[in-house]
């Protein structure tokens, strides 16, 4: 199973870095295995206010998540997930958010998340892939 982060679904509907744009929109379109965290649901729906200036509103990215959560499994925060990140804070210098992603991912068994944001390759079997590390 494969895990998508906020920053790659921000990038499927913001179209100021076509490059970035289009990679974003092809992973997503073609994760048939997708696992949809939930704290990166919520971010996503903050995050995304940024885009209303290119008149993507509220209601979008609404439906763009009930539509991800359709095709997607979705991963409900637990308290083991909190227990975890705990632990990966302090193991590999995460912030708090994304040790929660990395644990929640870890939890769902999540082969592979698709991430920006991070400075490992792996973390306890997690495989963390830049797909924009080529631009």
């Amino acid at each position: 199973m494969n895990a998508v982060d906020t920053n790659v679904l921000i990038y499927v509907n913001d179209s100021r870095d076509p490059n970035k744009q289009a990679i974003a929109a092809s992973l997503v379109a073609g994760l048939t295995e997708g696992v949809l965290i939930w704290q990166v649901a919520c971010e996503y729906l903050a995050a995304s206010r940024k885009l209303e200036p290119l008149g993507y509103d509220r209601a979008k990215a609404y439906q763009y998540i009930r539509d991800l959560q359709q095709v997607w499994y979705t991963a409900l925060p637990t308290w083991a997930v909190i227990n975890r990140a705990e632990n990966l804070m302090i193991r590999f210098s995460l912030s708090h958010w994304d040790s929660m992603v990395v644990a929640a991912c870890l939890e769902a068994n999540v082969e592979t998340l698709y991430t920006e944001d991070f400075g490992y390759s792996n973390i306890d079997g997690l495989k963390i892939v830049n797909p924009f590390k080529n631009l």
